[in-house]
C-alpha cells in the first residue's frame, strides 16, 4: 500500500505522465483545432477544456455554435452529454474519504472528476492508503487538466497544419484509452457494461443519433450493472 504524501504525488504524477496526459493532450488538439473552425477564440476554448471537462459537451458546444443555435440550447446540450458524470460522481466522491470537507471543497473535487480520471483512480485506489486518495486523486486530475488544456490551445493554434482526417482521429483517442484502463479494473459489472455499451451503441447512433450517448449509457450501463450484480458464474460456490 502506497502512503505518505510524497510516494502518494509521486506515483499519482508517474501515473499521469506515463500515458493519460499525453493522451488528453492530443486528443484536446483536435478539440481546439474544432474549435476554431467553429469560430471560438482561443481563450474560449481553453475555458471550456477547464470547465466544461468532457469531450461530448465540448464537442456538443462547438456543433451547436457552429449551427447558430441559442445559449440556452448550447447549455442544455452539454448538460445533457456529461449527465454520464453525476452516477460516477455519487459512487466515486464516498471513496476519497473527505467526511469532514466542506460543500465548495466537495464540489471542486466533483468538477476535476473526468472518465479518465475516475478510471485510472478506480484502478490504483485498492493500493493507496484511504487517508492519502485524495491527495493522489487532485494530483492525477490536475496534472492531466493541464495536459487537456495545452493540448488546446496548441491545436487551436496549429489548426491549419492539421489534416481534417487526423483531428477526427485525435478526438476518439481518449476514449479508446478509456475503455483500456476500464477493462482492466476489477468488476465484473465494468465489463459488462463495456460489451453491452458497445453492441447499444450500433443500434442507438442508427435509430436515434441525436441521443445515441445518453441511449448508450442508460442501457448499456444498466445491463451491465445488473448482468455483473446478479450472474454468477456456474463454478461459483
Amino acid at each position: 500500500m502506497v502512503s505518505g504524501n510524497g510516494s502518494v504525488v509521486r506515483k499519482a504524477l508517474l501515473d499521469a505522465l506515463s500515458l493519460p496526459a499525453f493522451i488528453l493532450f492530443f486528443t484536446m488538439m483536435g478539440f481546439g483545432s474544432l474549435a476554431r473552425g467553429a469560430g471560438f477564440g482561443a481563450d474560449m476554448a481553453v475555458v471550456a477544456s477547464l470547465l466544461i471537462w468532457g469531450l461530448p459537451g465540448q464537442l456538443a458546444m462547438v456543433e451547436l455554435t457552429s449551427t447558430g443555435q441559442g445559449i440556452a440550447a448550447i447549455v442544455f446540450a452539454c448538460s445533457l452529454a456529461n449527465a454520464r458524470f453525476l452516477p460516477m460522481v455519487v459512487s466515486f466522491v464516498p471513496m476519497l474519504a473527505r467526511g469532514q470537507a466542506s460543500l465548495p471543497r466537495r464540489l471542486l473535487d466533483a468538477q476535476l472528476l473526468s472518465i479518465n480520471s475516475w478510471a485510472v483512480c478506480m484502478r490504483e485506489f485498492p493500493h493507496i492508503e484511504p487517508a492519502f486518495r485524495h491527495r493522489y486523486y487532485v494530483t492525477f486530475a490536475s496534472s492531466i487538466l493541464f495536459a487537456a488544456a495545452m493540448g488546446t490551445l496548441i491545436g487551436y493554434h496549429g489548426a491549419i497544419l492539421l489534416p481534417a482526417v487526423m483531428v477526427l482521429g485525435l478526438i476518439f483517442v481518449s476514449p479508446l484509452f478509456f475503455a483500456l484502463v476500464l477493462s482492466a479494473v476489477k468488476g465484473r459489472a465494468e465489463r459488462f457494461s463495456m460489451i453491452f455499451g458497445c453492441a447499444t451503441v450500433i443500434v442507438a447512433n442508427s435509430l436515434f443519433p441525436a441521443f445515441d450517448l445518453l441511449i448508450t449509457g442508460v442501457v448499456g450501463g444498466s445491463l451491465g450493472f445488473a448482468t455483473g450484480k446478479f450472474w454468477k458464474p456456474r463454478n461459483a460456490g
